[in-house]
């Protein structure tokens, strides 16, 4: 059930967003991280607007999500896009710091975490991503475990995903998603996902064919008034994949980098993501490009379907 939204809220509508809330339309939620952390301008604009356009052509609207000068934006005018993929010094907001950065003034891009409860509390439903965080490899001593597991478990959002991203040790997020009782459900497939690669080796706990279906589980959901929110993993799509086999080798090289030269924190994702980028000799990108493409196609289905 979505709480009401305070008046006091500093929260703001785009104008495409109000109109779709004000006839019903389906709405999909978009993190705004890859814009600001994922790639340089002016690739990250491009990448932005034709995730939305997807959107929109599969019949829903795209509210991309961000905090700009204090003020939470559910959905973001033209020139504000521009304006965000060009911005220096954007805070990384989670579900510790989204207030923080309100309260600030500050700029916030929204991780999948933030993502999902600023979208929670506008009414949005469904919500399309690169990839989820999880259970970095080494947690075991490091504890590092992505709060987008805990979100997961409290808030009412489809998260439309490729998959933890490959780097994170997906058998213990699968096993934690599991504990917190998410329903991980993986799109016409019976192998969940690996990011960049359609099959990691693991059986998905569920699979559905169509959007649909995924829609109906939903509505099951809501009327046994069972709370947290669902992860659907997409496959990327087979012409842009990199294999698992190739993948592993990039994946293990650039963690020696980052143990080697000490990175820690919410520095490490972005870190491997690099390295790996120039390891694959931008072919990651590339990938990482479709599959967001590939995501939000499907998530606007669902949402039609909803």
């Amino acid at each position: 059930m979505t709480r009401p939204v305070s008046p006091l809220l500093p929260i703001t509508y785009s104008s495409e967003v109000s109109a779709a809330k004000q006839r019903g339309a389906p709405i999909v939620a978009l993190e705004s991280t890859i814009i600001t952390h994922g790639m340089p301008y002016p690739g990250n604009i491009e990448m932005a607007r034709s995730v939305e356009d997807i959107i929109r052509q599969q019949g829903a609207v795209p509210a991309t999500i961000a905090v700009i000068k204090g003020m939470l934006h559910i959905g973001l005018e033209p020139q504000e896009l521009e304006t965000l993929a060009q911005l220096d010094n954007v805070m990384k907001v989670s579900r510790a710091d989204l207030a923080f950065a309100i309260a600030e003034r500050r700029h916030g891009a929204t991780t999948v975490a933030a993502t999902m409860i600023a979208a929670s509390r506008a009414g949005i439903k469904v919500f399309a991503t690169g990839g989820i965080g999880g259970v970095h490899r080494g947690a075991e001593e490091s504890f590092d475990i992505s709060a987008d597991l805990e979100e997961l478990a409290r808030t009412g959002v489809i998260v439309v995903c490729a998959g933890a991203k490959a780097i994170l040790d997906v058998p213990k997020t699968l096993e934690v998603l599991e504990t917190r009782g998410v329903p991980v459900v993986t799109y016409d497939s019976e192998e969940f996902p690996a990011f960049w690669s359609r099959a990691s080796g693991l059986r998905s706990p569920l699979s559905l064919p169509s959007p649909a279906a995924i829609a109906n589980f939903q509505k099951m959901r809501d009327q046994l008034g069972i709370d947290g929110g669902m992860l659907i993993a997409n496959p990327v799509p087979e012409a842009d994949e990199i294999p698992r086999e190739e993948m592993e080798i990039y994946i293990g090289r650039a963690l020696a980098n980052a143990e080697r030269d000490e990175i820690t924190g919410k520095a490490v994702t972005p870190y491997l993501l690099d390295n790996i980028f120039h390891l694959t000799g931008g072919r990651s990108l590339k990938t990482n490009i479709a599959l967001v493409e590939n995501n939000a196609r499907l998530a606007a289905e669902i949402a039609v379907a909803s």
